[in-house]
């Protein structure tokens, strides 16, 4: 049984790893996206990650593709009860506005809703900042639907530090509810837009975080190790910066640390991010039930105090 850890200050529990729903109805079809959200309950996973606007970056694609995904398996599996739902707001203009605007999140909220099929979101965050919107606006918008019984805890994406605090003091002092968690980008080779103001401020105030790009694209699997690894999938241009900069290093590292555990380089470069303090789980995609059943031992691998070191200094 895995051990679930309660998300910051709310009261959601969860496992220490949250799955990507990036990929669902974009590079997983039907099939394998089942496969991967069956395999993922079936291994002691629990809250499943997306957005409205996945995946409109795809030609053909307008946004609602993983929901509306993510809502078939709910419907047909009859697992609702067995997972949290975070999905996100900010990103997909439509119906009332863009990103933030008040309109915007009434209206998202219920198109979220619709394509999963459920009445309520566990999670939902912002997906961007705002600042054309009020603090205030925004902060009533999310909290009509939590009066409603739409949503259960609220999120932040993408925020820098002074931004969140102030939406947080802005949410307390008209005593509406506030952003519960944060979802940063944070991995061993992407630290500086979580390490510092940031994560001290969620550690304080118990910020649950649930940091995205926890494999860095798919680079700290080690499946991108020359130049001539970078055609091996859609994200392998990327990569290229990363083996130029600190990532042959990091892999290094990483090696040593398998060749000592046994485990795998994606479920080390997780297990890590568990580790870490503010951190409640990481999010990883996977495109195949195989894959996915590959990084289900993060949740449980332990490292040591040097192993964690090592891998730290390797990133610095």
């Amino acid at each position: 049984m895995t051990e679930l850890r309660r998300l910051g200050a709310s009261d959601l529990k969860i496992a220490p790893l949250v799955l990507g729903g990036n990929v669902f109805g974009w590079t997983a079809d039907r099939d394998a996206s089942f496969a991967v959200l069956d395999a993922f309950v079936e291994g002691g996973g629990t809250m499943i990650d997306t957005a409205d606007v996945y995946s409109a970056w795809v030609p053909g694609h307008s946004g609602g593709e993983s929901e509306t995904m993510i809502g078939e398996w709910l419907r047909t599996s009859g697992k609702r009860d067995r997972v949290q739902i975070a999905t996100k707001v900010g990103m997909l203009p439509g119906e009332g506005g863009e990103k933030l605007a008040p309109a915007r999140i009434a209206a998202a909220g219920d198109a979220s809703l619709r394509r999963l099929g459920t009445d309520r979101i566990d999670l939902y965050f912002a997906h961007q900042d705002d600042d054309a919107q009020s603090q205030d606006a925004v902060a009533e918008a999310f909290a009509t639907l939590v009066k409603a019984g739409k949503v259960r805890v609220l999120g932040a994406s993408n925020y820098h530090a002074a931004r969140l605090k102030s939406a947080i003091d802005t949410a307390r002092a008209a005593g509406l509810p506030h952003y519960q968690v944060l979802q940063p980008e944070y991995n061993l080779l992407s630290r500086e837009k979580f390490e510092g103001e940031l994560q001290d401020y969620c550690v304080v105030e118990n910020i649950g975080v649930v940091p995205y790009y926890g494999l860095a694209s798919g680079f700290l699997t080690g499946k991108y190790r020359s130049a001539e690894d970078l055609g091996k999938s859609v994200r392998g241009g990327r990569m290229r910066y990363l083996l130029e900069g600190k990532g042959a290093a990091m892999l290094a590292a990483l090696d040593r640390v398998a060749a000592e555990t046994g485990a795998t380089l994606a479920q080390i470069s997780l297990a890590w991010l568990i580790a870490q303090p503010g951190v409640t789980a990481p999010i990883a995609s996977a495109t195949s039930a195989k894959q996915l059943e590959e990084l289900l031992p993060a949740m449980t691998l332990t490292l040591s105090d040097d192993q964690r070191a090592r891998l730290t200094d390797a990133g610095t």
